[in-house]
């Protein structure tokens, strides 16, 4: 304890002699700066620190904010009815908006999935371009102001929160990602986004907690942050001091609806592998291994004897899964995934769910007092809309006017298709990569059941009653998204 308390007092002496050293050296530079001048008094050296910092956090958002863009979304949602007595929900043409962020040059948008939530319009507003130096100027309508951009979906990843958007346009500014695994408590960061409509703001906080999980029941982790987080953040990058996404702003806790020092983004490691599913298939491939995990307590602990007391232990493997075949077993103890010390469900859930096809996993486990190393291949983790993909016969499948990929509902599909309001018609499986077709703001999931009133059961009756349509016409699809009929109106090309 006494050699503990020595070094401990050593480093911070050693501390504070290099801060001496700096700040004398800080101290020389400023007083020799201008020889003919005279003395600088001390309150002159703080605005001088004062002025290089405020300097560094404007070249730094002069940097970020061409890339982040405001989202405005038209269509239906749930809304309820205050003046009835039971609070009954009723469908009702609504605008919203939130942010976003440009990843890629070629109009490649992130933002959260809950903003373009029943969207039949999405439009993106570039950040205004201002003349010269003066943000005062552009803030004040002076400058040049991009025309808006309407935005297709690429793909939707409801339960992470995230969307990918599309728009025609190249040489945009972009952001880069951050190395998640570099995130530190303490870190500054800014918020960027159109906080209640309000365009291109920034604020400042600090990195709260790495790593939060904001609900029990989801294995997701957040990053918390103070930087004040409002609605209408929803979508736009947190990011470091050198301009890089740490986060996607996600939500708030709040009891008053305006920010409490609360905030919640989505981690940079996950909104990268989801940007990249979305745009490679227009939905995410979660990987996994065949297995349950559960947080270790003391009682789980103790009634099983447990070589630790806390971290993560095997509740279930997964007969003939992956971990099975590679000798995992239940009870086994995680101390690493990947090289990493695992002391929570989340990460460990987030690290195996994120792992590409064809990857493998490396863990090192506890069973007893004995540490094993295992190398497990991860396997596609089939959903729904997964299995639905699988049916695409590329050669067959795809709707060229519509730039989608179609199955016909039939007996194939099962049980996948068993709650459709109309037990027919095309199911948009994916979309095709290079986004080909008529703007129809069609997503994947949705069924189509009739074009401009004709019922539609089979793909060659969709490419049918497309090509009947004549250039400049208007077009309409009737779909079923979400156990809910609409109209998409389209111009056919």
């Amino acid at each position: 304890m006494w050699e503990e308390t020595f070094v401990m007092r050593t480093r911070m002496r050693s501390a504070a002699i290099e801060l001496f050293v700096l700040m004398a050296g800080m101290a020389l530079s400023l007083l020799t700066a201008d020889a003919a001048s005279a003395q600088i008094k001390p309150q002159d050296a703080h605005q001088i620190l004062l002025d290089q910092f405020s300097d560094s956090m404007d070249e730094l958002t002069a940097r970020v904010s061409p890339a982040v863009v405001q989202v405005r979304v038209t269509g239906y949602r749930a809304v309820e009815d205050k003046d009835e007595d039971d609070q009954a929900s009723m469908i009702g043409r609504q605008k919203s908006l939130g942010s976003g962020v440009i990843v890629d040059p070629d109009g490649y948008i992130i933002t959260n999935a809950h903003v373009v939530k029943g969207a039949q319009r999405v439009r993106v507003f570039l950040t205004p371009i201002s003349d010269g130096e003066s943000q005062v100027s552009s803030s004040l309508g002076i400058g040049r102001h991009p025309a808006p951009l309407d935005a297709k979906i690429v793909g939707i990843a409801p339960t992470i929160d995230l969307a990918l958007l599309k728009v025609e346009a190249t040489g945009l500014p972009t952001l880069p990602f951050a190395d998640y695994r570099d995130l530190k408590k303490g870190q500054i960061v800014l918020a960027f986004g159109n906080p209640e409509g309000l365009e291109n703001s920034v604020t400042m906080g600090i990195v709260s907690a790495v790593a939060r999980q904001a609900d029990p029941n989801s294995a997701t982790v957040f990053i918390q942050t103070d930087a004040p987080i409002n609605p209408g953040n929803s979508g736009g990058p947190l990011v470091n001091t050198r301009g890089e996404i740490v986060g996607i702003n996600s939500f708030i806790l709040s009891e008053t609806g305006g920010s409490q020092g609360l905030g919640f983004a989505i981690p940079s490691s996950l909104v990268r592998f989801v940007y990249e599913e979305l745009r490679k298939y227009g939905r995410v491939h979660r990987s996994m291994i065949g297995v349950s995990l559960q947080e270790i307590t003391p009682d789980l602990a103790a009634g099983l004897s447990l070589p630790r007391r806390e971290g993560v232990v095997v509740s279930d493997v997964m007969p003939s899964g992956p971990a099975a075949k590679a000798g995992l077993k239940i009870q086994d103890v995680i101390v690493t995934l990947d090289g990493r010390p695992i002391g929570a469900l989340p990460i460990a859930e987030m690290i195996i769910a994120t792992k590409p096809a064809g990857a493998s996993v490396k863990l090192e486990v506890l069973r007893g007092n004995q540490q094993i190393a295992l190398d497990i291949p991860v396997a596609e983790q089939k959903e729904k809309i997964d299995r639905l993909a699988d049916l695409v016969d590329p050669g067959k499948s795809l709707v060229p006017k519509l730039g989608i990929f179609g199955v016909q509902i039939d007996e194939r599909l099962g049980d996948d298709v068993e709650d459709l309001r109309i037990p027919s018609g095309i199911v948009v499986a994916a979309l095709s990569a290079d986004l080909s077709g008529i703007d129809s703001e069609l997503q994947v999931g949705d069924v189509i059941h009739a074009v401009n009133g004709t019922r539609i059961e089979t793909l060659d009756g969709l490419r049918a009653a497309l090509n009947a349509i004549p250039a400049g016409a208007a077009g309409v699809l009737q779909i079923e998204r979400d156990q809910k009929l609409a109209y998409v109106t389209f111009e056919m090309d």
